[in-house]
């Protein structure tokens, strides 16, 4: 029997969050596409001029075609470049991945986007955008705006890719989550944004989620909590699960003033 959602709002007495309530009110029909696009950018004085741009006219122009919620994050460790990362979310794979085809038609994006747009080849803002293409877990099916944001209050996302040596152990990896991993998450205090699996991308086989903490220090608290959590000690030693995750890349990211996430 799949715990998924299910298990989730068994839980709800345990866990008791907004945030759970939100998770609960999507069916497991309505999974989100998801892209994470993330911006290389040439320098600060750019990253400025990107801002501008998502804040005035990406986000608003993608928002009016019914997609969202959108992230904004900023990399906390830049020290391999500047890197903007932004989480687009929708209701079907053509509304995610032809966003872009129909800004050409969008006469407030095109006001709002003239100086960007305009931007000298010869001084550019960025140095290449790379994107993967995520489906949302049965279990975590909808994007969700952190409590943290709803508050007002500060937010530290940790984003996870874990790969695979196969694409069966990739689908066992996200069965394993289907399965009854996230209400170990939640009981630990680990919140996620968002979790699915790849469908394009540099990385597959993989699936990619974002949790959110109230700061670095809670999440380094909570992540001990989950693997002494009794619940985890039995489903981490199930023999269906050995070997799912080959690599485990992690990244850690503040929401810039304008993100909805």
């Amino acid at each position: 029997m799949k715990l998924c959602l299910t298990t989730v709002l068994m839980c709800s007495a345990l866990l008791g969050s907004q945030l759970l309530a939100q998770a609960q009110s999507a069916k497991p029909d309505a999974k989100q596409f998801i892209e994470v696009r993330t911006y290389s950018v040439v320098d600060a004085e750019a990253e400025a001029k990107l801002d501008a741009y998502l804040e005035n006219a990406l986000i608003p122009a993608l928002e009016r075609q019914g997609l969202g919620p959108i992230g904004a994050l900023d990399q906390v460790d830049d020290s391999q470049g500047v890197e903007v990362k932004l989480i687009i979310a929708g209701p079907s794979l053509e509304a995610v991945t032809l966003a872009g085809n129909k800004l050409a038609d969008d006469s407030e994006y095109l006001e709002a986007a003239k100086d960007y747009l305009a931007t000298d080849a010869k001084k550019p803002v960025l140095k290449r955008i790379r994107s993967e293409l995520l489906l949302a877990f049965e279990c975590w099916p909808q994007v969700t705006v952190p409590q943290q944001k709803q508050d007002g209050q500060a937010r530290f996302f940790e984003l996870r890719t874990y790969e695979s040596a196969t694409e069966h152990l990739a689908a066992l990896k996200v069965e394993m989550f289907n399965e009854g991993e996230v209400p170990i998450f939640l009981d630990a205090g680990i919140n996620p944004v968002f979790m699915g699996q790849a469908l394009i991308g540099d990385m597959q086989p993989n699936l990619t989620y974002m949790v959110v903490f109230d700061d670095e220090a809670g999440m380094k608290a909570a992540w001990p909590k989950f693997v002494a959590h009794a619940d985890w000690k039995v489903l981490s030693k199930n023999p269906r699960y050995a070997n799912t995750v080959s690599k485990n890349n992690k990244s850690y990211w503040t929401p810039k003033s304008y993100s909805r996430l």
